[in-house]
């Protein structure tokens, strides 16, 4: 690029290159801010029908400058021509990732994440539809992931405007493997054409791979006509039944039986979060009893008991250093070391460690006094916290096998306290 200026833009360094158009990292002076600007690509080489397009795309941009103003919508701030060159002004999201980052099979994101990812998408699309806006060309390069994990759907380059009055575009225009079948088949698109490129995208994020292949574009249309894709659970066994619903309810070849509405999605996703959300506490849960159940402390427990033990008590990370009680602090809890070890003090004097499965603050649980040592985390630990109150809501016979195996605990903790002094005397 031989000038260094488009308009009132200083021109940076290029960001990247497309089909339509290049796009620069420019700064603006006026409003002293940094802005990507898309150039388009000049017209030489190109038939009168390419050119027709190419000129269709600038206008449909600049035509939605200001007009989408929704947080997960790539801002157009300014579009021009200037000596024949065509450009837009868009927002610059630096630290952007277009979601083909995270579409194949090595570098999936978490699938609580992906849910996140397309509601927003939802709720942006749906804004636009009631602009009158089909976008058309809903695919993953279409969509940056900001530093933060924020999106924003990009280029509206193609798309139906039904309250501009703009030649439409004709031809088989989008990406044909995201394209819904009324699409490839050059029919009227609609909102729920928008609806199936977005299971479309649901699907290749949670799978790595596209639902349709093919080794020319006639095989992949008649695929995306006439084929079924391989279930989502299949290619990734985590995924939930219900989230897998959505997938192929948004993939459906018949529009008449898709979400009517973006909105309709996004209130089916909200529900999947939340299964998501509840499942992922089932799974944390479950893996806690996992980890308790196997501990000395708990050996004559059943597992119900294990349970109420869990439920009426508090768990607790502590990082390396960082300090679990206090001497000298008022504090009636117990504590059962889950994994890790710590390391017991008294008058800055180091008593010993423990490790999992031990236990310490019976004293305190007991009396309710100020602690007489401080227990420390040593590379790190897990523990669970357990006080009088919370136990005494658990059945009676839980608070009988906890308060048995709690005062021999403590019987074993004296013992060998008082052997530890005759040595020590002798």
């Amino acid at each position: 690029m031989k000038f260094e200026t488009l308009g009132k833009y200083i021109i940076t360094r290029e960001l990247g290159k497309g089909g339509s158009g290049t796009v620069y990292l420019c700064h603006d002076p006026y409003h002293k801010r940094d802005v990507a600007l898309k150039l388009y690509a000049s017209d030489v080489g190109f038939s009168k029908e390419q050119q027709r397009v190419r000129k269709r795309l600038f206008f449909n941009e600049a035509h939605l400058a200001g007009m989408l103003q929704h947080p997960n919508i790539l801002p157009i701030y300014d579009a021009g021509e200037e000596e024949g060159k065509c450009y837009v002004v868009m927002e610059y999201v630096r630290g952007g990732k277009p979601l083909t980052a995270f579409c194949q099979p090595q570098n999936l994101l978490p699938v609580r994440k992906i849910v996140e990812i397309v509601f927003k998408c939802a709720k942006a699309l749906d804004y636009a539809h009631r602009k009158g806006v089909v976008h058309r060309d809903i695919k993953p390069s279409n969509i940056l992931m900001t530093a933060e994990g924020d999106v924003r759907i990009v280029d509206f380059g193609i798309a139906q405007n039904a309250v501009a009055d703009l030649t439409p575009m004709s031809g088989l225009v989008g990406s044909p493997s995201y394209m819904a079948p009324e699409q490839v088949r050059e029919d009227k698109v609609t909102n729920q054409t928008d609806i199936y490129a977005l299971g479309v995208l649901m699907y290749e994020l949670l799978t790595g791979k596209r639902p349709y292949y093919g080794e020319n574009l006639s095989a992949l249309v008649h695929q995306v006509l006439n084929s079924t894709p391989i279930p989502v659970h299949r290619l990734r066994a985590e995924v939930p039944e219900i989230l897998e619903f959505i997938v192929d309810k948004a993939m459906q070849k018949d529009p008449a039986k898709r979400y009517r509405t973006a909105l309709e999605l996004s209130v089916a996703l909200t529900g999947a979060f939340n299964d998501l959300g509840r499942m992922a506490r089932e799974v944390a849960e479950q893996e806690r009893f996992n980890m308790v159940r196997r501990l000395s402390f708990f050996k004559e427990f059943s597992y119900p008991e294990v349970w109420e033990v869990l439920n009426a008590s508090k768990w607790e990370t502590h990082d390396k250093g960082e300090s679990i009680i206090v001497e000298g602090e008022m504090d009636e809890s117990f504590f059962i070391i889950v994994s890790g070890e710590v390391v017991v003090t008294k008058g800055g004097k180091t008593l010993g460690k423990l490790v999992e499965g031990d236990c310490f603050g019976e004293m305190g649980y007991l009396n309710k006094t100020m602690r007489t040592a401080t227990v420390t985390s040593d590379k790190g630990v897990a523990v669970m916290r357990v006080n009088s109150t919370l136990i005494e809501q658990a059945s009676l016979p839980c608070q009988l096998r906890f308060h048995k195996v709690f005062l021999r605990t403590l019987i074993e903790r004296l013992t060998r306290t008082s052997e530890r002094v005759v040595k020590e005397d002798r």
